[in-house]
């Protein structure tokens, strides 16, 4: 007897959210097939029932956390603009407690993999940026393109450098940085 299409869903959501956390925390050849499923809470068999392989899962992984990060985007618009950079440049954020935004956590990784997983990655970069634009366009009509590239450097690669830093208060400093220069582009 199959599945309701609601409880599919759900399974689907499920191996989805564990395999985006995983996938950003640990990367892509850390992490198994065994561990996601199990990290659901569900068996290794209803994983195939729902996608072909870990690379197509990756791939849907990628825009499941993207999906959740441009929601808070949108929903924080140009007044909460502020705020989202705030708690992006975080220490909770870098260590990975926080959130695991697929664009700074995933950045080495996607850059190792096939063309449809870095097209994928492409495609989530392209989605922030263009968020970030029109946001920025409400206050700086000319420009917002500049401003919208400059911000998406320094929040992903802000997060991406401090993770990659072993030094709590080296990593900190260069958040506190790399926001100070995000915060003054919404001037």
């Amino acid at each position: 007897m199959p599945w309701p299409a609601k409880q599919r869903a759900s399974t689907r959501q499920r191996i989805l959210d564990s395999a985006s956390r995983l996938f950003a925390i640990e990367g892509f050849e850390r992490v198994s097939i065994d561990m996601i499923m199990q990290d659901a809470g569900l068996t290794r068999g209803a994983f195939y029932s729902h996608f072909e392989s870990k690379t197509h899962l990756y791939n849907e992984a990628i825009g499941n956390a993207a999906r959740a990060g441009g929601a808070l985007l949108e929903q924080a618009g140009v007044s909460g603009l502020r705020q989202v950079v705030e708690t992006y440049l975080q220490m909770e954020h870098r260590d990975g407690s926080a959130m695991h935004c697929p664009l700074a956590f995933m950045i080495n990784d996607a850059a190792t993999q096939d063309t449809a997983i870095r097209d994928r990655y492409t495609q989530v970069f392209r989605g922030f940026l263009a968020r970030l634009e029109t946001t920025l366009a409400e206050t700086h009509p000319n420009g917002s393109r500049q401003r919208a590239l400059q911000m998406a450097t320094g929040m992903i690669g802000g997060v991406a450098l401090a993770r990659a830093i072993n030094e709590d208060q080296l990593a900190n400093e260069l958040l506190q940085a790399c926001q100070a220069g995000c915060i003054e582009l919404l001037r």
